[in-house]
This record gives structure tokens, C-alpha cells and sequence, in this order.
């Protein structure tokens, strides 16, 4: 049986009441926060104000048992939120409390009003900072099914709650696993790179990436806003926030032969070891799957075949990221190409490259393993979460899918 059918076989016929949310609940709102606050007063309550998120944790409370609540102010206005126990309620949160009298189940009326976003983004007014109305909400009309008979009412509704529940648990339970899978993936990858990157003395000799180099490049970022420089451009563009210890396959941003023809952008060839040098991502590393250019603020190193395995070199720049970060001169923190240059590695069997070579594919071998295996859960994460939270909002459309007034005439 499908959810619109279930829901029709609950309702048997019954008749649905739409009533204005202010004739069940209180609306009111929080208590005024601010970061100072939160900071001067540490303690275990979390703090919700505007969004979903707790905006921090703090000493005091002023809300116990009154979960649902829905953002006032800002770019999350309008959002539901739902937080059980004490917590302290801040002001860009209105309180959205049941009456006692009211025959309303109050996890009914959350996933009512997780349904009902759209009618609740209507009453914003977005002239300045976004905002929404108490009273706009208080006017706002929910079903209520067989208003007459409240035992039946609350019947139905706790159905709806029950199968409508089942699918949050069970994103939680499946992003609780996933999460605690990825963990133990990168504690184990960690472990077995660190092992495997470990040697005594005499079984290696160090040599900078330099060393180990044929060649490297770095780049340019061709001028924002011009046309001629990104429209119909083909040509992969690499920027620091893309490099994420992992293999790139593709860029964000295209530019032009033009913007290679009159700008320091050059073309870097596959399969190079780029560092991130600036900032907030200054010592980040990665792989290009792909000839590509990059901006600025990457140094690519070529690494000699005859020398180093490029895999081996990446593994080992990727352990020692604190490391490379730590080096950052200025107010910025930035490294540049000769500090990573500089950067020494070792390398195995100096005395017999064949033996080197193949002892480094071996490291590589098992690291890669490891490698994939966690990519493959950190990508597939996010998917599941977003099929379970599909499936919900699916069941939720049906469920909560009331006739309304006029909807049989029409």
C-alpha cells in the first residue's frame, strides 16, 4: 500500500479540521544571545538560536521539554528546529509550545511543520534582513485529522509519527555507522602509513623533493571577470580549496587559451605531486589525474621515475602535512616552492634503485588500499544520507498530505 493510500485508510473517511497554529501552541520568542555570552559562561547546555545548529554550550538554560522552534531572523529564517531536554533559547528562535488543552501531539506538529516549509517561507519578508512575523505564524492553518473525537485524532497522528521517525532513526543509525567505519579507516590508514614510513637510519637516504623532482611549475590566476579568459574555457584550473589529499580528476573552473597565451598560467603535466602554499590551506596535497593548470598558490612537482614513485612521494608529503603547515612564514602562514623543494624524504635503498623502486611501490601498494577504501566511505556518506533523508521527505509529502478546504469541489 502506498503512504497517500495508508494515510487515506487511516483517516477512514474522518473529517480534517485546518485551525491557525496560534489557537494550539504559544508562540514566543527566546532570550537575547551573543558569542561574548556563550564564551564568558561555558557549561554544558547548548545554545539555539539562528539554524539548526547549536551556535555553542553554555552554563544555563531556559527551555526544558519545549523541542521545536523556528528561526525568526537571518539566512535560516523560517527552519524548524527540534532540541529535547534544557537548552537556552535564543532570540532569533521562537518557541512553538502545545497547549495543554490542544490535542496535538508535539512531534506531529514538527514533522507538520518540516512539511509545511514552503508556506512558512512565504510569510518572510525578505526587504533587508530576512525575517518572520509571530503573528504571520500564528495565522499559519495545520490539519488537524477528527478534531471531534481527540482519542482518534492522537491515534493517527502517532502512526504518522511512528513510520515518519523510523526513517530519522535510521539515517542516524546509518550515518552513525558510516561515521564510525570512516573513522576507523583513517586511523587504521594512518597507523600502517606511519609504520610504513618509519625506517632505521641506514636503510634510507634523505633527499629533498628537489632532489627527487625533474621539474616544477606553479601558475597564475587569469583576471576575475574577464570573458575572454573563462567564457568557454576548457582548460582545467586548479585553486588551493580543491586540493584535499586526494586524486584530481577535474576543476571547478575552465579558462581559455587566452588566459594560457597572456598570463603566467602554464600547463602541468599529469600525475604530479601539488602542495597548496598559501594560508588556510598551505601544505594540503594532491595528485592531478589530468594535465591541468593551476592558480598561484600551488606548487607541482614532477617527480623522477628513476628516482621516486610519485605515489610514494604524495603518501609521504601527506603524513607530514603539520609538518610543511608549521613552516608557514608571514601573517598568512604561506610556504613557497622553495621551502616544499627543500622539504627532505627518504628514500629506501639508495644503493640499488630497482630495490628502491619496487620496496616503494609496495608502500604505495598497501597505502593506496587504504586510501581507496576510505574515499570510497567518505563519498559514500554523504550519498546515503541524502537517499534516507529523500525517502523521508517522501513519506512526509504523503503522509502528511490532508484534503484541504474546497479540495473536492475543485
Amino acid at each position: 500500500m502506498s503512504a497517500a493510500g495508508f494515510l487515506e485508510k487511516l483517516l477512514d473517511g474522518a473529517e480534517v479540521d485546518w485551525l491557525p497554529l496560534g489557537g494550539l501552541t504559544t508562540v514566543k520568542t527566546g532570550q537575547s544571545v551573543n558569542k561574548n555570552l556563550i564564551a564568558a559562561n561555558p557549561g554544558p547546555y547548548p545554545v539555539i538560536n539562528s539554524g539548526r545548529e547549536p551556535l555553542g554550550f553554555i552554563d544555563k538554560w531556559n527551555t526544558e521539554d519545549d523541542p521545536i522552534g523556528v528561526t525568526t531572523r537571518g539566512a535560516g529564517v523560517g527552519s524548524i528546529t527540534w532540541q529535547e531536554g534544557k537548552y537556552y533559547r535564543g532570540n532569533l528562535n521562537y518557541a512553538v509550545s502545545v497547549r495543554s488543552e490542544a490535542k496535538l501531539s508535539v512531534r506531529f506538529l514538527y514533522h507538520l511543520l518540516l512539511e509545511m516549509q514552503p508556506e512558512i517561507h512565504s510569510l518572510c519578508t525578505f526587504d533587508g534582513i530576512p525575517a518572520l512575523n509571530a503573528g504571520k505564524l500564528k495565522r499559519l492553518s495545520i490539519p488537524i485529522p477528527c478534531p471531534d473525537d481527540p482519542e482518534k485524532s492522537l491515534a493517527i497522528q502517532g502512526e504518522i509519527v511512528r513510520i515518519l521517525d523510523s526513517f530519522t532513526e535510521l539515517t542516524a543509525e546509518l550515518t552513525a555507522e558510516l561515521t564510525a567505519e570512516l573513522t576507523a579507516r583513517k586511523k587504521q590508514y594512518n597507523h600502517y602509513r606511519d609504520q610504513l614510513l618509519t625506517f632505521n637510519e641506514d636503510e634510507v637516504e634523505w633527499k629533498t623533493l628537489g632532489d627527487v623532482s625533474l621539474k616544477s611549475y606553479s601558475g597564475a590566476t587569469p583576471k576575475a571577470g574577464s570573458p575572454k579568459f573563462y567564457e568557454g574555457g576548457t582548460i582545467p584550473w586548479l585553486r588551493t580549496q580543491e586540493v584535499v589529499f586526494s586524486d584530481i580528476h577535474d576543476t571547478e573552473v575552465k579558462i581559455t587559451q587566452a588566459a594560457l597565451d597572456e598570463t603566467a598560467a602554464k600547463w602541468v603535466p599529469a600525475n604530479c605531486v601539488i602542495v597548496a602554499i598559501s594560508g588556510a590551506t598551505a601544505g594540503r596535497s594532491g595528485i592531478n589525474k589530468i594535465p591541468l593548470t593551476t592558480n598561484q598558490h600551488c606548487c607541482c612537482l614532477e617527480i623522477d621515475p628513476a628516482q621516486a614513485n610519485y605515489r610514494y612521494v604524495f603518501h609521504w608529503v601527506s603524513r607530514n602535512y603539520e609538518k610543511l603547515k608549521d613552516m608557514g612564514q608571514g601573517a598568512r602562514g604561506d610556504l613557497n616552492s622553495g621551502l616544499i623543494k627543500g622539504f627532505k624524504i627518504p628514500i629506501p635503498s639508495p644503493d640499488d634503485t630497482e630495490k628502491s623502486l619496487e620496496e616503494q611501490a609496495r608502500i604505495v601498494d598497501i597505502l593506496d588500499k587504504f586510501d581507496t577504501l576510505t574515499t570510497s566511505i567518505s563519498e559514500g556518506l554523504p550519498r546515503e544520507i541524502e537517499l534516507r533523508e529523500k525517502q523521508y521527505a517522501y513519506y512526509r509529502d504523503q503522509l502528511l498530505s490532508f484534503p484541504k478546504p474546497g479540495a473536492e469541489a475543485a
